[in-house]
């Protein structure tokens, strides 16, 4: 039975977090409100069942934050409009979760955690890029949320953002220290019963290597030339929003006029940023250069530690020449490792010029758990298409691939291990018993956590509401 607690509580965990993002639209702020003992007029059945009665009101408050009946509604609109099935997931089951993330907050506050409003601009600028991509019009996002106007929708979305930062760095403060030994690991290991232990699919680790084509330092000159062109013409008095829109290779940014907000904690790299915060309002950079291609920078302006700018960028293109070039050396590389003069790893460690790959012999790292082996069933369609039908230690033949932003480079891909599907073995699949130990443990700091602070908030929960099973005290029975 304690595997299948554990996969009890991974579940409800699971459950908060894709309710937290699911609900990061929806969860509605109005701090230091006072709840009336007002009942809302709709049976409990229509709680439990989900059914949805014309009456709306506060139903609960955490500390300083208040819950809507409408906040339930929000939920499953928001689960569904995702995509996602709302059939096994109750109004009580959705209220729990929504007094989750107030207590988060709410402490986060108490804690002194604090959210500035630089980070929500970058937040709600990366949220609205993300809308904008979806629909294509602002108006019908603030349509969605039945708001008055665009500046009503961001001051609306601006508070859901910080309240949903708030929880997250709250979330994170109580977990991040929580650490587990070997010895810990070991026996909870040793505590699941052997007809529960887990069955982990089958599994492969997967290596490659990569060439680039070489680019001509003519054609990266001929960008360098083009971008001091496109300079001259901003200095002289065009629009450089026009310019990006243009001529900006820059998917994330070119329909914006080149525009980007961010500070130092922003996820740009480093050549990037160490342009962009040297440069004073109005200023335009010299063309530098990235992984991504060459760019220049103007600042429109600076507030405080943020910084308001439009940047182009423009990428070499790559000669027919040098894709022949790159296909011919990689077909060497092959031929060699074929007839045993190196081997992949060594290949890969001497002649790669993937620099994540290169120094472990060209092991993939797998993304989404950070270990090197890809199960099967969860691998990335293009990866799985590309080694399905590989042999052990065959090597695949030169593959081209391009990246999103239009990158061509050359690969070899070999398949370095296999792992049928099988019981769990502490000995084999260590790190992934690992995991499931340490998120046992954290679940148990987050429940001791809650248990904690539910007994030191002000919480009310009114109505019908208060008969609902929830698996958090709020009741304070």
């Amino acid at each position: 039975m304690l595997l299948k607690k554990l996969q009890l509580k991974t579940i409800d965990y699971r459950f908060g977090l894709t309710m937290c993002f699911l609900l990061f639209f929806n969860s509605v702020i109005s701090a230091q409100e006072i709840i009336k003992d007002v009942v809302a007029e709709k049976p409990v059945e229509a709680v439990h069942s989900g059914q949805r009665q014309k009456v709306d009101g506060i139903i609960a408050t955490v500390g300083d934050y208040i819950v809507l009946d409408s906040d339930i509604d929000k939920g499953f609109l928001e689960i569904t409009a995702q995509g996602g099935s709302v059939k096994d997931i109750t109004r009580c089951q959705m209220l729990g979760k929504l007094l989750e993330d107030k207590l988060y907050a709410h402490q986060a506050i108490q804690d002194s955690i604090i959210v500035s409003d630089a980070e929500v601009r970058s937040m709600m600028d990366d949220r609205l890029n993300y809308m904008l991509q979806q629909v294509g019009d602002i108006n019908k996002v603030v349509a969605y949320y039945k708001k008055n106007s665009v500046e009503e929708f961001k001051t609306y979305f601006s508070d859901i953002l910080k309240e949903q930062k708030l929880a997250s760095e709250m979330r994170d403060k109580i977990v991040k220290d929580v650490e587990i030994t070997p010895e810990e690991v070991r026996n909870f290991f040793k505590k699941i019963p052997k007809e529960e232990l887990p069955t982990f699919g089958a599994e492969m680790e997967v290596a490659q290597i990569v060439i680039e084509p070489k680019v001509s330092k003519e054609d990266k000159q001929k960008v360098i030339d083009r971008l001091n062109a496109i300079r001259k013409d901003v200095l002289e008095g065009s629009s450089f929003a026009t310019k990006a829109v243009l001529y900006s290779l820059d998917p994330g940014s070119a329909p914006n006029g080149g525009f980007y907000k961010m500070t130092r904690k922003t996820p740009f790299v480093k050549e990037f940023k160490d342009v962009a915060f040297s440069l004073q309002e109005g200023e335009i950079s010299e063309p530098f250069e990235t992984t991504f291609g060459y760019h220049i920078i103007m600042v429109d302006k600076i507030k405080g530690q943020e910084v308001e700018l439009r940047h182009i960028l423009i990428s070499p293109t790559v000669s027919e020449d040098a894709l022949k070039e790159a296909k011919e050396r990689i077909i060497n590389i092959r031929n060699k490792i074929v007839s045993k003069e190196i081997s992949f790893a060594d290949a890969a460690r001497t002649e790669s010029d993937e620099k994540e790959t290169r120094a472990n012999g060209g092991t993939l790292v797998n993304p989404n758990t950070q270990d090197t082996r890809f199960e099967l069933t969860k691998m990335d369609p293009t990866l799985y298409s590309q080694v399905s039908n590989l042999k052990d230690d065959e090597v695949s033949q030169p593959l081209l691939n391009t990246d999103d932003k239009g990158k061509k480079t050359y690969k070899l891909i070999t398949v370095t291990n296999r792992i049928d599907e099988h019981v769990a073995d502490y000995a084999k699949d260590y790190t992934k018993i690992k995991e499931l130990a340490l998120k046992e443990k954290q679940i148990n700091a987050i429940a001791k956590w809650f248990d904690t602070k539910i007994k030191d908030t002000y919480i009310k929960i009114i109505g019908e509401y208060r008969d609902c099973s929830f698996a958090n005290n709020w009741l304070k029975k």
